[in-house]
């Protein structure tokens, strides 16, 4: 019978009749965050009510079993140490700030009374026997044992009882019903502190038997029978098991480093954290009387939390619930199956091969104790003939945890190997799998019209052409405009022709990448194929504030009077930012010669109209033309372009 929790037997009756205490094979553990919930001290499971109790920064917090937050009992300065009442309808803390311990009714989480140990006393810890609150107090060498006598009316309190030892710092105190005559006080503040075991049956306290131990002990917890006490501290590489009558170390639970809490469990099994600064394993859980660990876990990238019971057995004890991280928030963690011995599995297939050809894929299996050679594992492998998965059937597990295999797969791209451990009575159910880049073909496919030139609003057509694959003939056409306002588009998805063929068309307004994809299939890989076409500006231009028009030789001239300005009017397919540019050329000696190239602004209509002004004089023969640029005339959405020459003659 432990101290932490409703007997045994009340909750068993209650709510655990059917409970079969055995291994079973493990389900995952889950944790949960225990938000704004900071320094935990003590830890106390309420089987009747599905309560977990944590006394921290002043308040019970008050969590169902999965650590789920359902309350917080406030205004506790200093909430240290919990007990639950041998019938579990009560549940008494000791308040280190305000000098008393309290009672709170656990069906209605209301404070039901307040005893007040004195002033300055600070009760740091508790236990209960029948009709009694026994409490540690005080700090360093002016701490002592004390008593509420419940049987009183009204109670009484009484101080100084420790008897002939004097206590270096507050005593750990434990009772236990299956052993009501007793009462365990630990010394841990020094590593002189003994073990002193009292016999209260006349209700004072007489030391029946005290042992140094080695002192600076973290937490302790009673074995089932009430008749041993299992303790973390005194050694750093192990918990103890001291016999109360005589304490005699009984039994060691080796652990890799010092020993932070630890619970026993109704059937005896014991649980330990340690502080873990090495991050090998935090949580150990012992058969009772082992001389090794079923489990260890290692449940925290953090150190373990120190000085406080952060680690409970389920009423029932079919569940350890484990607090981790030294930082806020911390976690609150379930064990659902903790005595099965965690397996781990490795897959290390290669990481790629030649589909078709034979592959070795490799593993081991590892636990506390290893299942025998022979051990059935299934092996699974998913493809793309088989992506819900194909059964290889089952491999033995050989020599010392490792196993092999070799396959041979029929389809490339990613191939996964997935190996399952089913688990059994003593170990938890794995599985683990691992991956192989599988070679495949690649297959012929073209795309028309890679880099041609179109005019604007062209439609185009694309033909795409797919040579030998294995399943698919499928192929999709896309077209993506430049410019991220224009999405890039799926033309035409279709199975190619007897020929290998698909046709697309594409109407061009921009420059545009135009793409063939063929997504593979299980011989062979996908393959994209790009063709970039470009797509030249609408351009119109005409002249206004001429007097007539005609040829000089077999040229269309716009004649203007020589004092009259001539105007020129482009339309051009319009772009935000976008410029046209103008060359202006005059005519001399048989040549025309460059006088000015201009950038000027469309409006969002496109439009630019430009006086080009008069010469003064007849006989001047020009022309003018509109051009777009790429890049220079503000963007790169189609290629450059040039307009028609518009040619102008100045006359008197």
């Amino acid at each position: 019978m432990r101290k932490r929790t409703l007997p045994a037997a009340i909750v068993t009756a209650a709510l655990f009749g059917s409970v079969v205490l055995t291994a079973v094979p493990a389900a995952a553990d889950a944790n949960a965050t225990l938000f704004a919930i900071g320094t935990v001290t003590d830890t106390v499971v309420d089987g009747a009510h599905q309560h977990i109790y944590l006394s921290t920064d002043g308040a019970i917090c008050v969590t169902d079993t999965t650590g789920r937050i359902l309350s917080r009992l406030t205004g506790l300065p200093g909430v240290t140490d919990l007990q639950l009442s041998p019938d579990g309808g009560t549940l008494y803390a000791a308040v280190t700030g305000a000098d008393k311990i309290v009672a709170f009714d656990t069906a209605t989480l209301a404070q039901t009374a307040e005893y007040p140990t004195g002033a300055g006393t600070a009760p740091r810890r508790i236990a209960l026997t029948e009709g009694r609150i026994w409490f540690g107090y005080g700090d360093q060498w002016d701490s002592g044992l004390g008593e509420v006598d419940l049987t009183a009316a009204p109670a009484t309190v009484t101080l100084d009882l420790a008897g002939d030892h004097d206590f270096a710092s507050t005593p750990m105190l434990y009772a236990d019903p299956a052993n009501p005559d007793t009462l365990v006080a630990l010394d841990g503040g020094i590593s002189t502190g003994p073990i002193v075991v009292y016999d209260v049956s006349s209700g004072t306290p007489v030391i029946r038997v005290t042992a140094n131990e080695g002192g600076f002990y973290r937490d302790a917890d009673f074995t089932p029978d009430g008749q041993s006490i299992v303790v973390a501290g005194p050694r750093r590489d192990a918990v103890t098991e001291f016999r109360l009558s005589d304490l005699q170390a009984v039994h060691q639970y080796p652990v890799a480093e010092e020993a932070e809490s630890v619970s026993v469990a109704p059937d005896g099994t014991v649980a330990a954290t340690t502080f873990d600064s090495a991050d090998t394993g935090d949580t150990y859980v012992f058969p009772g009387g082992a001389d090794a660990p079923a489990s260890v876990r290692n449940l925290s990238a953090e150190t373990m939390p120190r000085f406080g019971h952060e680690l409970s057995w389920s009423a029932d004890g079919a569940q350890l619930y484990v607090l981790t991280g030294n930082s806020v928030p911390m976690r609150f963690q379930t064990l659902t199956s903790p005595r099965t011995y965690v397996t781990k599995l490795t897959v290390d297939a290669p990481a790629s091969a030649t589909r078709a050809k034979t592959l070795t894929v490799k593993g081991t299996l590892t636990a506390g104790l290893v299942p025998p050679a022979g051990t059935p594992l299934t092996v699974v492998r998913t493809d793309m003939l088989s992506p819900g998965g194909k059964s290889l059937g089952t491999r033995p597990l050989g020599a010392n945890g490792t196993f092999s295999f070799t396959d041979v797969p029929p389809a490339g791209s990613t191939v996964r190997y997935t190996v399952t451990y089913a688990g059994d009575a003593a170990h938890n159910a794995v599985s683990a799998s691992d991956t192989v880049a599988v070679s495949r073909a690649t297959p012929a496919l073209t795309l028309s019209n890679a880099g041609k030139t179109y005019d604007y609003g062209k439609n185009v057509s694309f033909t795409a052409h797919l040579g030998s694959t294995y399943t698919n003939r499928t192929v999709e056409i896309w077209a993506d405009p430049y410019g991220s306002d224009k999405p890039n588009k799926l033309v035409r998805t279709a199975k190619v022709d007897s020929k290998g063929n698909v046709y697309g068309t594409v109407g061009l307004t921009r420059d545009t990448d135009v793409t063939v994809v063929f997504r593979g299939d299980a011989q062979y890989a996908p393959r994209t194929v790009k063709s970039r076409v470009y797509t030249r500006v609408k351009i119109t231009s005409w002249m206004t504030k001429y007097y007539k028009t005609g040829k000089i030789g077999k040229t269309k001239y716009y004649y203007f009077h020589k004092n009259k300005d001539a105007v020129v009017n482009t339309a051009m397919t319009y772009y935000k930012g976008r410029k046209e540019r103008l060359d202006l050329q005059i005519y001399y000696k048989g040549k025309w010669y460059t006088t000015a190239s201009e950038y000027f602004p469309l409006s969002t209509s496109g439009r630019c109209n430009v006086d080009l002004g008069h010469p003064g004089k007849s006989g001047v023969r020009a022309r003018v033309r509109a051009a777009y640029l790429d890049t220079r005339s503000g963007d790169i959405m189609n290629t450059t372009t040039y307009g028609a020459w518009q040619y102008i003659y100045f006359t008197n």
